[in-house]
């Protein structure tokens, strides 16, 4: 019985092996386009930011609205 199983066993472990690699090759895949989109979101972002209280229009609005 052990020579009937043998080839069944090599087979799952070169399906296993296979699996892991195909595995490891879409994390290597996603983790280096996240990286890109990364970078690409970084040079979008650098506009400047003003702290604190801003007086915009909305705020203006209100303010009229309710008699401030």
């Amino acid at each position: 019985m052990k020579n009937k199983s043998q080839p069944k066993d090599q087979e799952r472990r070169e399906f296993i092996k296979k699996s892991t690699l195909v595995g490891a090759g879409v994390a290597a895949t996603t983790m280096a386009s996240t990286s890109a989109i990364a970078e690409v979101s970084g040079e979008t972002a650098e506009k400047p930011v003003q702290k604190g209280y801003q007086l915009t229009q909305h705020v203006l609005d209100y303010y009229k609205s309710a008699d401030i």
